[in-house]
């Protein structure tokens, strides 16, 4: 069976366009709606001439062979030099004018030249306006029907009236015909105009939507194309509708061939299977992410393709689209960036740890400052002693021995040397009881030593990242790092502790942060002008099954522009800062799932440092 696309009645169909070989090579060319003109032109102008050329042969039979033969030849030399015009590539509106003024002659003529009363009110006379302004336009349309509606509705019956016999209710009959017939070939020309004009609106607006259209692809296909990244479109089948030069480049260097639009991706090569595998994926409503880093390039190269499903406007898939972008830069940054950062740590750490050496040296330092000041004074009392005295006594008696009784009766030497020996005894108990005073607080400081060491022993053990500790010791264990530095510069240590099990957590990242916040909060004290020198640590459990452990001072406290930096690397407010501590501290909080947070009202008004950390007892299984 036929299509239609080879119908013989269709604006394509092969009768139609059989009658292009009346038409030269340009018309041809014309647009669907100028060239559908063009051959109902020809067919009335073959028409007309058939009818013509069959009233010529009649001509012998015609009761009016004078009307009709000058007629037959007028209509067949316009409709033969109507055909000839569009042959020879003239105008063919100006043809199709002649054509329907031919038309329009030939009816006023039969209407006026025959003796027939009722041929203006005929059906034929319809044809002028509906032709007129399909060929002509509305305008030239309306200059060619009105002419004849007041020839056929005005001066028709008018003839009738004044110089025929006809009976009055005849001719009132064929006045209203020929009226009627006029206002009907106006209606008849108002209905196409207002056709036409409908016509002519969409067909603007459809020019300006293919235009803007036109433009808009053009546009989307320079970006597409102007893009390094790879821009695919394709069908439910895989077939590519579109791609851009990247595409093209990257299917040539991966499947060894080049694509064109209509050709399927999907095959039994071995390299598309996985691109089977990802399009079958897609077809369900899956989004496939993934890196293709196959590509035989030096340097080597990583891709990162996307492939999506496309939903119509009934949320239907009708399609896939796939980008692909070329991360390699973007890799090689990110392994430096996370390369950089692991030294960042490394660094930051060493440099934590350092300041904790520091803070540990410094409180030893003290220490031995005032095991040096015991000793000196020990040296000093030692150097000062009467012990030589006491010797001098003892052999001024043992040279007197044989006669000591007389030598302390009767020599003045040894009447005084008893209440000398007395005060002298005494005075080497006091003597004594200052070295050992001395001898006390050198122990006491050596124990501090020794604890202290002991501590960061203890601290710096080989252990598990994780362990249980009870969080208030290791609390006092950083405050006993610093006592000697908090009791030298006058500053009270404040404890608010609330009873809190052992919980799990790294001890060596726990306890760098208090040292560093504890070290921070003297800094901050040592640089006010306060009297009153305190710091306040808070132990409390949140509803949340979290622990907060807060570090308070009242020193000379954060201005509102330096809050936000305060754990930024490299910021620090302190002259012989590096700015490390704070955000190994705030990194260190990170890595143990918490939080390291701070607070100030203003300068001068003090400071809190808040960690908040995840309360866990038991080792999650």
């Amino acid at each position: 069976m036929l299509g239609v696309e080879n119908s013989w009645l269709t604006p394509g169909g092969r009768l139609l366009r059989r009658l292009d070989v009346f038409l030269s090579e340009p018309l041809r060319r014309a647009p669907p709606e100028d060239l559908g003109r063009y051959r109902l032109l020809i067919l009335i102008s073959l028409g007309l001439l058939l009818l013509n050329a069959l009233s010529l042969l009649a001509l012998p039979w015609s009761p009016e062979p004078w009307v009709q033969g000058p007629l037959a030849i007028l209509i067949l030399g316009v409709t033969t030099l109507a055909l000839a015009r569009l042959r020879r590539q003239c105008s063919p509106q100006k043809t199709a004018l002649l054509v329907c003024s031919a038309l329009a002659v030939a009816l006023v003529f039969i209407c006026t030249a025959r003796d027939l009363p009722y041929s203006a009110s005929h059906a034929a006379t319809m044809l002028l306006p509906a032709l007129s302004v399909y060929l002509v336009g509305a305008r030239l349309g309306f200059f060619l029907t009105l002419p004849v509606c007041l020839v056929l509705g005005v001066l028709h019956p008018m003839r009738y009236t004044l110089l025929g016999s006809m009976p009055r209710q005849e001719l009132v009959q064929l006045w209203i015909l020929d009226v009627s017939a006029a206002i009907f070939m106006l209606g008849i020309w108002g209905v196409c105009w207002m056709h036409a004009s409908a016509l002519d609106q969409a067909r603007v607006s459809r020019e300006q939507a293919l235009r803007t259209l036109h433009e808009s692809e053009h546009k989307l296909r320079t970006l597409i194309e102007n893009t390094d990244d790879l821009v695919c479109s394709m069908d439910m089948q895989g077939r590519i509708i579109i791609a851009n030069s990247a595409m093209r480049d990257y299917c040539r260097a991966r499947f060894g061939r080049e694509i064109h639009p209509g050709e399927s991706l999907l095959s039994d090569d071995p390299q598309h299977r996985q691109m089977e595998h990802i399009l079958q994926r897609v077809l369900h409503g899956q989004s496939v992410r993934l890196e293709d880093g196959s590509l035989e390039s030096n340097p080597p190269k990583v891709l990162e393709i996307s492939v999506k499903p496309v939903l119509g406007e009934d949320g239907q898939m009708v399609g896939v689209t796939l980008f692909g972008r070329d991360v390699t830069e973007r890799r090689e940054a990110e392994h430096k960036l996370t390369e950089m950062h692991r030294s960042l740590v490394d660094v930051s750490r060493q440099a934590g740890m350092a300041e904790v050496v520091t803070g540990l040296l410094h409180n030893v330092g003290n220490t031995l400052n005032s095991i040096n000041v015991s000793v000196h004074l020990v040296t000093e009392r030692i150097r000062a002693s009467r012990v030589g005295s006491m010797v001098r006594a003892a052999e001024l008696i043992h040279t007197h021995r044989e006669a000591l009784g007389r030598f302390l009766e009767q020599d003045p030497r040894g009447q005084q040397l008893p209440s000398y020996m007395l005060a002298l005894s005494r005075q080497l108990v006091e003597e004594q009881q200052a070295l050992l005073a001395e001898q006390r607080t050198l122990t006491d400081a050596l124990d501090h030593v020794k604890s202290i060491i002991g501590m960061q022993q203890e601290h710096a053990r080989v252990s598990a990242p994780v362990e249980l500790v009870k969080v208030s010791q290791l609390i006092d264990d950083a405050l006993r790092l610093h006592a000697v530095s908090f009791q030298r510069s006058g500053i009270d240590i404040r404890r608010e502790y609330e009873q809190i099990p052992p919980i799990l957590l790294d001890r060596h990242k726990l306890l760098q942060i208090l040292l560093n916040l504890l070290s921070n909060a003297r800094h901050a004290l040592l640089d006010s002008e306060r009297d009153d020198k305190r710091i306040t640590i808070r132990l409390a459990a949140l509803p949340d099954d979290r622990v907060r452990i807060q570090v308070s001072d009242n020193g000379q406290g954060i201005s509102p522009e330096h809050l936000t930096r305060m754990f930024t690397q490299g910021f620090t407010t302190k002259k012989d800062g590096h700015g490390f501590g704070l955000h190994i501290s705030a990194l260190a909080a990170i890595e143990m799932a918490g939080t390291l947070s701070c607070e100030s009202e203003g300068p001068g008004l003090g400071a809190t440092f808040t960690i908040d950390l995840p309360m866990q007892s038991e080792r999650p299984g």
